[in-house]
């Protein structure tokens, strides 16, 4: 699954109930006959936690008010594009949110459910080798044209071919697609035991095959396209500000999937190149909410007059999401970075309780983990079911994740970061590294240990400055290259950097977007998310076994082996992480009374009348 979040991205039952999604009375298996029941919704393991004809989620006022303007900011290097499935291009902030339903929803208080939007209904069977969507006679696009299984197909075929990269990844087990009727698509899959594929696939954007037939899929440009969501394009001015008007008569409204949500008539983002000036803008009123990824600004910048007469609110809320892992993240694909016993070296050189401490204000957490603030992440020493699924690939892991618990390196304040350097050194000298006039230089090749830091936030200078510093004590040579978001984006996609600082985000239900991630398939992949350019056969086994994981107690499992393997792998330097939402926003907003596990969601908010 992947996850809803960027800042931040997508199952414990025992084997012997692997398919008891299939057999609640709401939610009936296959009958004698073979033949197998339509559900409103559908869990990744167990059953859904609500069930047939429920009204609404939890989570949000089914009461709450339409009407008024969201205003909110996007600091970034403006957009090209409104089409945000393709690699090409800057895609405008909300455009897939808004404009394009998919055939079923999830839920932000379970690990992984859906329910039903475009579709009606699901049919799959207890293997989960096929999938039937069955779709709403009303369901319909903005032009008034029905939403059709045809759509469904041609959207398919569309993004796995001309679309993201991810995709292709994504829906790899799909083996074949029948149009049953103008309303019925059927999914067969390969001899795969993907349990997630039927829910993953409901998460698919519909778009509009009579509209795409007219128009290029990757060359739209600033043309608004044709959808069928809660809102449509509105007024936009080219990579300064885009507006979304929320559709009247939106056929989807009093779902329960949709009620209580996307309440504002009009939401709008202005572009800003400086989170500075963002900030005082937000502060003037210039827009209405603000997530603070700053500590410094958590810290020193939310206060005054507005604050203490309630005009407007600063908020931490909690949260139960996987933070995922932010990290200096490694690109292996170059040479400096290609042997583990460097990159482990360089993790030394970042002291995070200084930062914690000086830059921070104690407000974080360090991360040792991919899967951190889960139960997905691993602790400790392997054992039990994860000491069985990693002791098959002993021969192919380093020694170290049988024997050693990860942690990042650590300083204890007292001496500061000199010791860490120290163990730096030695196993830079294991690589065939030394220092000679105060330059470190592989005694082979006679090349300078140096490498470059790709960043597009100026705020991260002053984390990674003093990075750069304490690596310079030991005669390596970092440059730090700050580029505009536009360029930062084209450089990532095509892997064309030394380091760069990337939030790598988790679901609750890790599963077929970690071929993205990991699999050695997308190391050349341009636009893949696979970063680190990860190409080891035991990780790619490792991915196959956490797509097929029979249910939520052997996911878990495996993808705490996962967690071990590319942790040992040292392939980022670990940052940190906070379980809450910071949140500041202007009182005229109002937010619902039960915000759900996954989070603050702004989408269920409403203007006060």
């Amino acid at each position: 699954m992947t996850s809803k979040r960027t800042a931040s991205y997508l199952t414990s039952l025992l084997s012997s109930f692997a398919f008891m999604a299939f057999t609640a009375p709401a939610l009936a298996a296959a009958d004698n006959t073979g033949s197998v029941e339509a559900r409103h919704g559908i869990a990744m393991h167990g059953t859904p936690k609500y069930p047939q004809g429920f009204a609404h989620f939890d989570y949000v006022n089914p009461e709450a008010p339409k009407g008024g303007t969201l205003k909110m900011a996007v600091v970034a290097n403006g957009f090209d594009s409104f089409n945000p499935f393709d690699i090409r291009g800057v895609a405008a902030a909300g455009i897939s949110t808004y404009l394009y339903d998919t055939l079923m929803v999830s839920s932000d208080d379970e690990p992984f459910s859906a329910y039903g939007l475009i579709a009606k209904s699901i049919e799959t069977p207890e293997d989960r080798s096929y999938v039937v969507f069955n779709l709403r006679e009303q369901a319909r696009f903005h032009d008034g044209e029905p939403i059709t299984a045809e759509d469904v197909k041609f959207s398919f075929q569309i993004l796995t071919t001309e679309g993201h990269p991810f995709f292709r990844n994504y829906y790899a087990d799909v083996a074949k697609i029948t149009v049953e009727n103008p309303k019925r698509i059927r999914f067969d899959f390969k001899a795969t035991t993907n349990r997630e594929l039927p829910l993953i696939l409901g998460q698919m954007p519909i778009l509009p095959a009579h509209y795409w037939a007219e128009h290029e899929f990757g060359d739209n440009g600033l043309t608004p396209p044709l959808g069928s969501g809660p809102y449509r394009v509105g007024k936009f001015e080219a990579g300064r500000s885009i507006a979304y008007e929320r559709v009247k008569d939106y056929w989807a409204e009093d779902l329960p999937v949709r009620r209580g949500r996307f309440n504002f008539d009009r939401i709008r983002y202005d572009y800003y190149t400086d989170d500075t000036v963002a900030l005082e803008a937000f502060k003037a009123g210039s827009f209405d909410f603000r997530v603070e990824t700053s500590a410094k600004n958590w810290a020193t910048a939310y206060s005054g007059d507005k604050f203490e007469n309630g005009k407007i609110i600063a908020e931490a809320v909690d949260h139960q999401r996987p933070t995922g892992m932010q990290g200096f993240v490694f690109n292996t694909r170059r040479e400096v970075f290609s042997d583990p016993r460097v990159r482990e070296a360089l993790a030394y050189g970042f002291d995070f309780e200084w930062a914690n401490k000086n830059l921070f204000y104690g407000q974080y957490t360090r991360t040792d983990s991919y899967f951190e603030n889960s139960e997905l992440a691993s602790s400790g020493l392997p054992q039990g079911r994860e000491l069985e699924l990693l002791e098959l690939f002993r021969d192919e892991l380093p020694t170290d994740v049988f024997s050693e618990v990860y942690q990042p390196p650590a300083t204890n304040g007292q001496k500061g970061v000199r010791a860490n350097l120290r163990a730096a050194l030695e196993l830079l000298r294991d690589a065939g590294y030394d220092i000679e006039d105060g330059t470190l230089v592989h005694q082979e090749t006679g090349e300078p240990l140096a490498f470059e830091i790709l960043l597009f936030q100026k705020s991260f200078e002053r984390v990674v400055l003093p990075f750069k510093n304490n690596l310079a004590k030991l005669g390596i040579e970092v440059t730090v290259r700050l580029v505009d978001s536009n360029q930062y984006v084209q450089r990532v996609r095509e892997f064309d950097f030394d380091m760069i600082t990337q939030v790598l985000p988790q679901s609750d239900s890790p599963g077929n977007e970690q071929r993205e991630y990991w699999h050695s398939d997308n190391v050349e992949a341009i636009g893949s998310r696979n970063y680190m350019g990860v190409g080891h056969p035991v990780i790619d086994q490792l991915v196959s076994q956490v797509i097929q994981a029979p249910d939520r107690n052997e996911l878990v499992h495996r993808t705490r082996a996962l967690d071990r393997v590319l942790l040992h792998g040292h392939y980022v330097i670990p940052h940190w992480h906070l379980a809450k939402d910071r949140v500041a926003y202007w009182s005229h907003l109002q937010r619902p009374a039960e915000t759900p596990k996954n989070g603050v969601d702004l989408d269920n908010w409403w203007v006060k009348p």
